[in-house]
């Protein structure tokens, strides 16, 4: 057995609990990782509140994660036992096979498609930060078949996913201008991530804005109001499901591992960082205090639980 945080029945936060959870039992293709660093993401909260996919219970939030490879399967050909890793476990494009084990667990199962080696010069809890918000921002530009040189309005600039967003746009897309939103307090920080005007949300309405855009990238569903920033052609993307604007187009993301070793150099040289919350990392056994923390809407980047028991053995 091992240690885990696993709710029994849908609900709020007071569902979790945590204790002895059954140790994964490896099928082809999968490796068994300790892990290290976890974050959380809306859909580990929102998969508890309802059952909004199909599973069994008990389950074991979490998507993504860091930590080294303890053992492998028949089948696993890219990795070994020792090395360093990360990923997003949960492939959301195939919901009949989502994992009841997620990440808020010692050791998780996951097939080495989904996972890769943690660039060197990050932490557990930097690279544990990136899977689904990273695979989440690039889908978008993909989606929207961004091109470099256009302008691009980041609609939510400061949370788990617009904080890489703007990033992209800056370093890797090569977008001629980043323009995105936040509140009052965050304006100077979303600055320092690369875009080259920021709007407070609180004292600037979208009518307000007479700059239009090649692209608007809505990260917290706003698309019914920010569509009005965008150029008359221009395609209004939102992450949200369903868009609160009929027009808009919705972008999920793909989980594989191939995603992160894509992005590897940018992660190396630093042009694209990890943002961690400065709440945290949460401990393992605060889980329920990161949670409430995530479910306010207010974090800066992601929200990170390290300090993962480790006295089970394999």
């Amino acid at each position: 057995m091992q240690k885990a945080w696993f709710y029994e029945e849908y609900g709020p936060k007071e569902a979790l609990k945590m204790g002895d959870f059954p140790l994964p039992i490896l099928q082809h293709d999968q490796l068994l990782v300790q892990v290290r660093a976890a974050a959380l993401n809306p859909i580990d909260f929102k998969r508890r509140q309802q059952a909004i996919f199909p599973s069994g219970l008990p389950v074991v939030p979490g998507c993504d994660m860091a930590g080294i490879v303890a053992d492998i399967a028949p089948g696993v050909s890219k990795f070994k036992v020792g090395d360093e890793v990360y990923g997003n476990i949960q492939d959301f494009n195939v919901p009949q096979k989502l994992k009841q084990l997620g990440t808020l667990a010692e050791y998780v199962a996951v097939e080495e498609n989904l996972v890769a080696l943690k660039p060197d010069n990050l932490s557990f809890e930097e690279a544990g930060s990136l899977p689904l918000a990273l695979q989440t921002a690039l889908e978008g530009f993909e989606t929207a078949n961004f091109q470099a040189g256009q302008s691009i309005f980041v609609v939510g600039g400061a949370g788990g996913v617009g904080t890489l967003v703007v990033q992209l746009a800056k370093h890797y897309f090569g977008a001629s201008r980043v323009v995105a939103t936040c509140s009052s307090s965050k304006v100077e920080f979303v600055k320092s991530l690369g875009a080259d005007k920021v709007i407070d949300y609180t004292t600037t309405k979208y009518e307000e804005i007479a700059e239009k855009f090649d692209f608007v990238y809505d990260t917290i569903g706003d698309s019914k109001n920010s569509f009005v920033v965008a150029k008359e052609e221009a395609l209004v993307v939102d992450i949200t499901w369903p868009p609160t604007n009929p027009k808009a187009k919705f972008s999920s993301l793909t989980a594989r591992g191939s995603i992160l070793e894509r992005l590897r150099p940018y992660l190396e040289s630093g042009k694209i960082k990890a943002v961690i919350d400065p709440t945290g990392p949460y401990l393992f056994n605060d889980v329920m205090e990161a949670f409430r923390y995530l479910e306010t809407g207010r974090a800066s980047g992601k929200v990170v639980v390290s300090s993962f028991p480790s006295s089970t053995s394999v």
